[in-house]
């Protein structure tokens, strides 16, 4: 369809209210259009007539053509440039222009400003500038360092065509052992409130408008209150338990989400046991959905289920069974009439528009009811300004895209998060700052990094000091998408644990821990010269600050457990809950001694 500045239905005219244009594009839209408008399946960089085996689904081009489906989740490009990016998201608007309504397209991603590379939850950086994890942000505790990146990330989509920001992910990380830690602002409510509401200030603007990435705020009503902390994308870890009594508590940080005006919301998988609330997922839950977030939350934003809760899906070639806990005995359409009578109003991961299709035709489901959920849809659409823009400039994209000023402020925050544990004292003071041109030996960290500060040694015996970075233990699980998933026990093996002794014996050892979760570091507390923490760094933040050129900022976003027998027998769904802690929740250090900032 032309683009042309001669608008031909008022639909097209910016000159008319959002309103306006959403009653006339409403009127002339077909079932089919309607019902495109509410999925939002997965997609991928390259071609967009190549049909997704990978994912079992079909091409792109077909999705948009006869799906009419206008919504896509990117969920790869770690190896891209902005240039691809953009490239692509043309070549959909394209397709999608040549449709009989020319509907545009609007593309959403999993955070990928960080580290984390998992197709279920996050995408490492590639071509974006890189920044900690957000329990990095945590840390730091800084409501202006939030705004600031998610102002750069702001910038960063735009120029590659993205819209939708799948995140913040605000649970609380009140069970050590969950998986999706290191994805949360930590177990604090009141920070977490704080931070996530100059998270959406900083996507958003004050008002959603034409220079905003809509966010789709998650996982109501909180996750993190995990049964033995599993994560519930899988059956073993679909319940989410209140021994604690603290349903109300992870509600608080959606509160400061809400007034913040975030334009969407997503529910997690998890089904609720043992409260007032239906036991079944909360994407089929009425009274967590309509009776929680609509009505006494007031919020009229766009719902979308979380992925895959209808159907069994495909992810790398592997077959998932839908994840709709509590309504395993429902047929898929049965599922999807639940989740449409529960208040959500798009389908996340899903492509089934035939299902939904028939279910109209049968009078199953009213289309009155499709309506309510197509309007709120196309409401963002034109707010967004997506029936304007509907290009982004490819050259912008790679200049933009991690831009030297972006990838020197995300180099800034990881730094800002390094949380210092222990630092121990010596005849000449503590051990850290480290002085430059000693001899190191080290572990995980890359020789051509530390040239510039000190020696490299093959040997401990022969340096001065040992540099470890480890990473958090965690059990490896075998499936999709659950090698993705770092659960279990946070204890390292006694061989990893020997190795780590064993060098601390030789050598003074400074360990940096990749702080994903809580990992138990009781065993080392003593043993070594000093731990410092990181939630996503490389290997120049963290030298900057062992060798004093920065100083450690942060403080712990959650208390570090004593043991494995004290995480168990806390309560999952309280924050601080584990009995005397090797370290508390703020705990941080400071150079010259003390935790004063």
């Amino acid at each position: 369809m032309s683009t042309s500045t001669h608008h031909l239905f008022p639909y097209q005219d910016p000159a008319f209210s959002v309103d306006q244009r959403v009653e006339d594009l409403l009127a002339r839209m077909t079932l089919e259009d309607k019902v495109g408008l509410m999925f939002q399946p997965i997609a991928m960089l390259g071609d967009p007539d190549q049909v997704l085996e990978v994912l079992g689904l079909p091409s792109q081009s077909s999705l948009i053509q006869d799906g009419r489906i206008t919504h896509f989740n990117v969920i790869t490009g770690a190896a891209t440039t902005g240039r691809q990016f953009a490239q692509w998201h043309n070549a959909l608007q394209a397709i999608a222009e040549h449709t009989p309504l020319g509907i545009p397209v609007t593309i959403s991603t999993d955070p990928r400003n960080a580290f984390t590379d998992n197709p279920a939850a996050a995408a490492a950086a590639g071509p974006f500038s890189q920044w900690p994890e957000p329990i990095g942000f945590g840390a730091i505790g800084s409501a202006a360092t939030v705004e600031r990146f998610a102002d750069i990330a702001r910038q960063e989509y735009l120029a590659a065509g993205i819209r939708l920001a799948l995140h913040p992910q605000i649970d609380l990380a009140t069970d050590a052992r969950w998986a999706r830690i290191s994805g949360t602002f930590g177990e604090s409510a009141e920070l977490t409130g704080r931070l996530a509401a100059a998270y959406i200030r900083g996507f958003q603007g004050t008002v959603l408008g034409p220079e905003s990435v809509s966010t789709m705020t998650k996982h109501f009503p909180g996750g993190g209150a995990q049964k033995d902390g599993e994560d519930p994308h899988f059956p073993w870890g679909r319940e989410q338990v209140y021994p604690g009594g603290m349903f109300e508590h992870h509600l608080e940080p959606f509160a400061a989400a809400i007034d913040a005006g975030t334009s969407q919301i997503m529910p997690y998988y998890g089904m609720p046991i043992g409260t007032e609330y239906e036991e079944v997922g909360f994407g089929f839950n009425k009274s967590v959905i309509t009776g929680l977030l609509r009505e006494r939350f007031g919020f009229d934003g766009i719902v979308c289920t979380d992925w895959s809760i209808i159907n069994d899906s495909t992810i790398l070639g592997e077959q998932v069974a839908a994840r709709a806990w509590g309504v395993e005995h429902l047929s898929p359409s049965e599922r999807m009439v639940k989740v449409l009578d529960a208040g959500a109003d798009q389908f996340g991961g899903e492509s089934s528009t035939e299902m939904l299709l028939d279910l109209v035709r049968r009078h199953v489901v009213d289309e009155a009811r499709v309506d309510q959920s197509v309007r709120r849809l196309l409401r963002e659409k034109f707010v967004l300004g997506l029936f304007e823009g509907r290009r982004v400039d490819e050259d912008r994209a790679d200049r933009v895209i991690g831009s030297p000023e972006f990838r020197e402020a995300g180099l800034q925050a990881q730094r800002d998060s390094l949380t210092l544990l222990t630092n121990a004292s010596t005849a000449t003071g503590p051990v850290l700052p480290l002085t430059r041109g000693i001899t190191v030996y080290i572990e995980g960290i890359d020789p051509d990094e530390v040239l510039p500060y000190a020696v490299v040694t093959a040997e401990p015996h022969e340096a001065d000091v040992a540099l470890l970075r480890v990473k958090t233990p965690f059990e490896p699980r075998s499936g999709m998408p659950a090698q993705f998933f770092h659960a279990g026990s946070l204890e390292f093996t006694p061989e990893e644990r020997e190795h780590l002794l064993d060098i601390s014996r030789i050598v003074p050892t400074v360990i940096d821990i990749n702080l994903e979760r809580p990992a138990l570091l009781a065993p080392l507390v003593d043993a070594v010269a000093a731990i410092i923490a990181d939630y996503g760094a490389s290997d120049a933040a963290l030298l900057d600050v062992l060798f004093g050129i920065d100083e450690p900022k942060g403080r712990l976003p959650f208390e570090l457990p004593r043991s494995m027998a004290a995480i168990e027998a806390a309560n999952p769904d309280a924050p601080s809950d584990t009995v005397h802690p090797v370290f508390p929740l703020g705990h941080g250090l400071r150079y010259g001694g003390g935790e004063d900032d």
